[in-house]
């Protein structure tokens, strides 16, 4: 909640914003996960009790695991809705961008989202935020962009427009961005934020099954492919090496949404302080890293992949075959690890 201490003078501005009623846009980034769409759907929904329209625009569908949350129903995707989704960010008065820094990570709607002269709210917890927002909440510090939200509308003194499916929607994002809050970035505000919206009706053991025990057949396959098959152990540097190609996705008939996660498993081997998982899909290979203590992956990735997040949680983009990005990552590796 520091943050906000940080940013009075865009508090000042977004309640000037949000005087009288505005037809709202919420964009989040490609691949949603709990955090994005959690924050999304909540800000929605406060937006609407105060009298604002507000439609959540993604770039591509959210995965399945997450269609639980209240309000995903009416979410447009610029993959299946193009027209429409450029419609609303053209007809918007406000857009809010959430759980990003960097507007490519918009997709198919990042154009559209340049062009509109209407003032852009950021809100997002992610380093070095591109400079191109009106108004912008920015803090690396926060565990999740749901607690963000959480956040600024209590400072708002919006918390009557948190009802149960709100607070359901930002448990959601709580959960998912601390690893059910056993990441160094869960304080105690992170656990009181949870508690307040427990006390509002969010069933906890809905949002965990969701997000924890809702496999597939082919998931569970392709999981144990991976850890059997496609596993890498580095020793020396305790590093673990996870990789998907086309192939393999094609052959265990891969969902958006079925790799949510496994780059974990690397760092639950024993001695291990780097997991690496590559995922080779149509427009390249997605990378990603997850460390443990002071080993920071986001710098690197933005250096040498194309990408960024958080000190122990990145990922980036390669443009070429899965082996040749793991050639080069093993390059680089011992950079990586001399910090």
């Amino acid at each position: 909640m520091a943050f906000l201490e940080r940013s009075a003078h865009a508090l000042a501005d977004l309640q000037r914003l949000l005087t009288s009623s505005k037809r709202c846009v919420i964009i989040t980034h490609q691949n949603p996960d709990g955090d994005a769409m959690g924050s999304s759907l909540a800000l929605a929904g406060a937006l609407r009790a105060k009298g604002h329209s507000a439609q959540v625009l993604t770039p591509d569908p959210p995965a399945p695991f997450l269609n639980f949350l209240p309000g995903i129903a009416d979410v447009l995707d610029h993959k299946r809705n193009a027209a429409q989704c450029d419609a609303f960010i053209e007809e918007a008065e406000v857009i809010f961008i959430l759980d990003l820094n960097r507007l490519d990570r918009t997709g198919g709607m990042e154009k559209a989202v340049r062009a509109a002269t209407v003032p852009k709210v950021l809100i997002d917890h992610h380093q070095d935020p591109e400079q191109c927002f009106e108004v912008a909440f920015s803090d690396v510090t926060s565990c999740a962009t749901c607690g963000m939200v959480a956040d600024i509308l209590r400072a708002l003194d919006w918390e009557g427009t948190v009802d149960q499916a709100v607070a359901t929607c930002l448990y959601t994002g709580l959960v998912t961005d601390t690893g059910s809050f056993r990441f160094r970035s869960t304080d105690s505000h992170t656990m009181r934020t949870a508690g307040w919206l427990m006390d509002l009706g969010v069933q906890i053991e809905q949002v965990h099954q969701a997000i924890q025990d809702d496999n597939t057949v082919s998931r569970l396959r392709l999981l144990g492919f991976l850890l059997s098959e496609r596993m890498t152990v580095l020793p020396e540097q305790a590093t673990v090496i996870l990789s998907l190609s086309k192939e393999d996705l094609e052959r265990h008939h891969h969902q958006q949404g079925d790799t949510e996660g496994f780059v974990n498993y690397g760092l639950s081997l024993r001695g291990m302080r780097l997991s690496a998982f590559f995922m080779e899909r149509p427009d390249g290979v997605k990378l990603s890293l997850r460390s443990k203590g002071s080993l920071a992956v986001d710098r690197f990735l933005r250096a040498h992949f194309d990408g960024g997040g958080h000190a122990n949680a990145a990922g980036g983009r390669f443009n070429g075959t899965i082996e040749q990005a793991i050639v080069r990552f093993q390059q680089l590796l011992p950079e990586l690890l001399a910090q």
